[in-house]
């Protein structure tokens, strides 16, 4: 059995209708992305709980093998580069782990978003078109698709058409924009129906793209 990791959950004022799963960067923690739920602004009727889980603490390699919350190891800064094969597959195990608890808490995958910012965003494109029931959307910030060589042969029919939302900084140099429009260009050619907004910012988020967001997840999950 997967070990779940640890979360912060935020559960709606009205009934549980849907639940938003939200993945953290490299070095962060399940409280990074806590404060944007009332930022989103959404409306309560729509009955959505948010869970944000903590990474488990690992040496990263480029890092000196310092120890931080991580969901896999980064060893080159080209991020195609040695990849870390395992760590992002336990990662998506993980995920899938998240996504079931709340399937037998009775919220169907049809009402379920993963979403990630940067390295959480690389494991909720890698893990949630890998996951074996159609979920509701997957939204990806600044982030790009891991272990692009094998998404032809191991995605699977469930999620093949899962709308996919990517946001993107025009000047971001922790995950350059050119790997991000890469990965875009990938799914795309392989048939997958996928959004993209950029904004002119670094690696981070800005208001613009927060009321995107907003709009996306109330479209996803009314």
């Amino acid at each position: 059995m997967t070990h779940l990791p640890e979360c912060i959950i935020i559960e709606p004022t009205a009934p549980c209708r849907a639940t938003v799963i939200w993945l953290h960067g490299l070095g962060a923690d399940g409280h990074d992305f806590e404060p944007i739920v009332p930022e989103l602004g959404l409306p309560a009727a729509l009955g959505i709980r948010f869970v944000f889980p903590h990474a488990p603490h690992r040496p990263v390699s480029i890092n000196g093998g310092y120890v931080m919350r991580a969901w896999y190891d980064i060893a080159h800064p080209n991020l195609s580069h040695s990849e870390d094969d395992a760590g992002i597959r336990a990662s998506s195990q993980q995920l899938w782990g998240l996504i079931d608890r709340e399937v037998q808490q009775g919220i169907t995958p049809e009402h379920i978003v993963v979403a990630g910012f940067s390295q959480g965003g690389a494991i909720a494109l890698h893990g949630g078109l890998r996951y074996p029931q159609p979920l509701a959307g997957l939204l990806i910030l600044s982030s790009y698709l891991p272990l692009a060589h094998t998404f032809g042969e191991e995605r699977v029919p469930s999620n093949a058409s899962v709308p996919v939302m990517m946001m993107h900084g025009k000047t971001d140099t922790v995950i350059p924009i050119s790997l991000a429009e890469y990965s875009r260009d990938m799914l795309t050619g392989h048939g997958q129906n996928v959004t993209w907004k950029s904004y002119p910012m670094a690696h981070s988020l800005c208001g613009q793209e927060v009321g995107d967001i907003s709009r996306w997840l109330s479209a996803r999950l009314a």
